[in-house]
């Protein structure tokens, strides 16, 4: 088992920056890929970022390419999310999930673990 908890979402203005934490629990969390997912109101969860075990590849949604960037540091068990230039079409509540499977997925329903999520809200 793997325990994930999301933190540092809030409030923001349109172009501010927030910085999002993953911080796992449990197994090694060096065997895990860890994706971001968001979802926000009146629609289905979507990709945002992931990055594989070691840190050395990372995808992106189009949407947000360019301007989030995901990290891991596998000694502290976290993944972070550094999200610059935010629009209102990023708020939404964002997920960290992990994959026990090596292979790097875009798929929300290939990923074994989840954590509560955190709310991050931006005005125009």
């Amino acid at each position: 088992q793997v325990q994930l908890v999301e933190s540092g979402g809030g409030l923001v203005h349109s172009g501010d920056s927030l910085r999002l934490a993953c911080a796992a629990s449990g197994r090694i969390f060096s065997n895990y890929v860890v994706g971001w997912f968001r979802q926000a109101p009146g629609k289905e969860r979507e990709f945002v970022a992931l990055i594989s075990r070691s840190g050395g590849s990372t995808f992106y949604a189009d949407s947000v390419k360019g301007r989030f960037t995901i990290s891991r540091d596998n000694a502290k068990n976290t993944v972070s999310l550094q999200m610059n230039s935010l629009k209102p079409e990023d708020t939404a509540v964002y997920y960290c999930a992990a994959r026990r499977d090596i292979t790097l997925s875009t798929q929300q329903y290939g990923y074994n673990y989840w954590g509560q999520g955190t709310q991050v809200t931006v005005s125009s």
